[in-house]
């Protein structure tokens, strides 16, 4: 009987844990993962500051599902075979452990990527699984049964393929998989950060508040969270997640485009005229500059005011219906001119890839090449910030795996 021999394209997460899995559902199985370059799990060393955000914990996976502009219907069905708690029994049956922060973004105790990978390296290592670095597959060849893959040392053949190859920024990136007979949807960037060129806020950089909502102006965008102002723009969940549910819309605009902030989250005009309205008639004779009411760095709110006109020593009570007027255009509606993006640090995330009509997600195979298989970012799937992207190479790489033997 001859061995079943599978080849997983790609040693980033979604590779190695379709491997992992190919062996453990299938120990006889020969499996090898093809690397193009030098490196393996990079994504995985950067990921989260260098601490690796391997999940999120929301562990209900209609929830779940919730927070991928793209695929998230497909992987709601995917998630009923390895969702977040079985990413956390995963690790932990293996000896590294899960923490949640503030956020709900899970990373291991010991804040360090290399946790992770060392977990992945020693459990391939452990199930006979070979790792081939700097091949890359030139082309891949659909038999009567099985598949030839060229590669600089000559032509393989192997029963099964999974593809975890990543996303790639170009239509190009995908044409080898496009002459096996897949849809591409064309690749655009989905986790970025908003260029500010001509927008003086830079000059406050470092700074953040816990909640601003922001909505971007002609569409029907909006999202809330914490904003952080950075030396190019701003960035933060509340950006990043716009970036990723408006990524064609933005991709269409040309990253040209006005931001709206509402610097106080889900604050309404009324309510705000309220807290105002309190703060004139408790504090009426504190300056601007001194009293400062709302949950945001003193430099900010100081900038704010200047923005509009007023003077940092006018009192309160000073303030007057046009003065109150400024103030909550300012904290509910301040405008931003957007010119360009600035890929979130060394993430690169895009939406596109593999349609999705295309793959079966019960076993992630291919329906129009069967054997060939897919797992990660490949597909047109894209989770925003926040652990989401390593869950769905998590997921789509085990059921490849297994489905693959």
């Amino acid at each position: 009987m001859s061995v079943n021999k599978i080849a997983i394209i790609g040693g980033g997460a979604a590779g190695f844990f379709a491997a992992i899995s190919a062996k453990e559902h299938s120990p006889s199985s020969e499996v090898i993962i093809f690397e193009k370059t030098s490196k393996l799990l990079a994504k995985v060393k950067v990921s989260g500051g260098g601490r690796c955000n391997v999940t999120h914990a929301c562990f209900q996976s209609p929830e779940l599902a919730k927070f991928y502009p793209r695929g998230g219907k497909q992987l709601r069905k995917a998630f009923d075979e390895f969702n977040t708690h079985d990413t956390v029994d995963w690790f932990e049956s293996r000896g590294v452990e899960l923490k949640v922060e503030e956020d709900n973004r899970m990373f291991p105790t010991t804040n360090d990527s290399q946790t992770i990978i060392d977990c992945l390296m020693s459990e391939t290592k452990k199930l006979g699984v070979r790792i081939a670095l700097s091949t890359a597959v030139l082309q891949i060849e659909k038999l009567t049964s099985g598949f030839d893959l060229t590669l600089k040392t000559g032509v393989e053949t192997f029963d099964k393929v999974i593809v975890a190859s990543g996303g790639s920024p170009k239509t190009e990136g995908f044409e080898w998989l496009r002459a096996l007979g897949h849809e591409i949807i064309s690749p655009v960037p989905s986790l970025f950060t908003f260029n500010m060129p001509k927008e003086p806020i830079k000059e406050l950089m470092g700074l953040s508040v816990p909640n601003a909502s922001v909505r971007v102006q002609g569409t029907k965008l909006v999202q809330s969270g914490p904003l952080l102002i950075t030396h190019w723009g701003m960035s933060g969940p509340a950006i990043l997640k716009t970036s990723a549910w408006g990524a064609r819309t933005l991709s269409d605009m040309g990253y040209h485009f006005i931001a709206h902030v509402n610097w106080l989250g889900e604050v309404k005009e009324n309510d705000l005229r309220q807290t105002i309205d309190g703060v004139i008639s408790e504090f009426g004779k504190r300056m601007l500059r001194n009293k400062n009411p709302f949950d945001m760095p003193q430099r900010l709110w100081e900038h704010l005011l200047e923005k509009v006109g007023l003077s940092l020593e006018k009192l309160w009570s000073e303030l007057g219906k046009k003065g109150i007027n400024k103030l909550v255009n300012i904290l509910l509606n301040d405008e931003y001119s957007v010119a360009g993006k600035t890929t979130f640090k060394e993430e690169f995330v895009t939406c596109g890839g593999v349609s999705l009509s295309n793959v079966d997600f019960k076993t992630m195979e291919s329906r129009v090449c069967p054997g060939l298989h897919f797992a990660g970012e490949v597909l047109d799937v894209d989770g925003v910030t926040g652990g989401f992207n390593f869950q769905a190479a998590w997921t789509t790489g085990f059921i490849a795996g297994r489905a693959s033997v």
